[in-house]
């Protein structure tokens, strides 16, 4: 015969047993909910969320844009540092609807999560793509770049199927002259790509900045030997421009 105090004890027992398989689909539920937040707040710090990291620049583009909004239909320059500091892009580009919008530092995958915000809404005719440079510097590899590049063409031409894009490619700098042959792949690359997709278009700005030696062209860089100065804007456009004609002879706004 069982002790009174064990049984009870057993009792006990078989109640926080079943009172525990009871709570087990509150307790899963419970668990996934975590699971699924953490995740969500790794994404959110890490590669695929730029929102917190350049709202302010991209809520200081749209605030222009009521201001004094550009017209539709016209050519848009947009990436990172290099098209945020072009401050003589209507000057390079004269008699031509150009409109900057850049966010500087910025990465490929992080322009693309803008694309709704910075592109889209302006319907541009041809939008210019400088990115790359920064993704290098961090790390990414040639395919990182390239692949973020093809999504930007996808999301752009899903909502906008006539628009041009053309990559500008990227840079050669003192700076981060140690990335070259990561630069010249990713450039690589991007060029393949363009040439086969249908109006998808490569700027080679990259060799026109080479010097006689194979180096960066010391004259065409700020002090920081990383961005460019007016006189290297000026070769971006003498390649760029040819690119651009059949917007000026067509009329575009």
């Amino acid at each position: 015969m069982l002790n009174p105090s064990k049984t009870r004890s057993l009792e006990h027992t078989d109640s926080f047993r079943s009172c525990f398989r009871s709570q087990l689909p509150g307790i899963f539920f419970l668990s996934m909910v975590l699971l699924i937040s953490s995740g969500s707040l790794a994404k959110a710090g890490g590669e695929t969320s730029a929102s917190m990291k350049w709202e302010s620049e991209v809520l200081e583009h749209e605030g222009s844009d009521r201001e004094r909004p550009p017209r539709k239909g016209g050519i848009l320059f947009t990436g990172s540092s290099s098209i945020r500091r072009w401050e003589t892009l209507e000057k390079d580009f004269p008699g031509l609807p150009v409109l900057a919008r850049g966010i500087g530092g910025s990465q490929m995958h992080e322009l693309n999560e803008y694309i709704d915000r910075l592109v889209i809404p302006h319907a541009p005719v041809h939008v210019l793509v400088y990115e790359g440079d920064n993704d290098i510097a961090s790390g990414r590899t040639p395919r990182h770049v390239a692949d973020g590049f093809k999504f930007f063409v996808r999301e752009v031409r899903r909502k906008l199927p006539s628009t041009r894009i053309t990559y500008i490619s990227i840079k050669p700098s003192k700076a981060r002259w140690k990335h070259v042959d990561t630069i010249r792949e990713t450039n690589q690359r991007i060029r393949r790509y363009a040439f086969w997709a249908p109006g998808v278009g490569f700027a080679d700005i990259f060799t026109p900045m080479l010097g006689t030696d194979g180096l960066p062209r010391q004259e065409l860089f700020t002090s920081d030997d990383l961005h460019v100065n007016e006189a290297g804007y000026r070769e971006w456009a003498k390649v760029i421009r040819p690119l651009l004609r059949t917007h000026k002879a067509s009329g575009s706004p």
